[in-house]
């Protein structure tokens, strides 16, 4: 996956405000894994992800719906940065035991 930068935390949070509360653990990894992949795509192909993009964060989160941002003062997006940010660590951290 490309670095992550601060756009890319905001669009996959705004993206899991579309998604139901129980269903957003498992959507969160999985456009983790989506961005990873598409990252590699782009490495060795030379050309981006048709679907996921460019292997940053923000463009596997813009291939789905999302949701205006809120302001920080809305905890259920509070919780989706959160979310997103934990998910990164732990992403990292499996990626470092590879």
């Amino acid at each position: 996956m490309r670095p992550v930068l601060h756009g890319d935390v905001i669009s996959a949070a705004r993206a899991l405000l579309a998604v139901p509360e129980a269903a957003r653990v498992d959507f969160c990894a999985a456009l983790i894994r989506r961005a990873d992949i598409a990252d590699k795509h782009r490495r060795q192909t030379g050309q981006v992800h048709q679907v996921w993009g460019n292997g940053s964060l923000m463009a596997a989160a813009r291939a789905f719906p999302l949701l205006p941002e809120p302001g920080f003062d809305d905890d259920v997006y509070c919780n989706c940065v959160e979310m997103v940010l934990n998910a990164l660590v732990k992403w990292r951290f499996s990626q470092k035991r590879n």
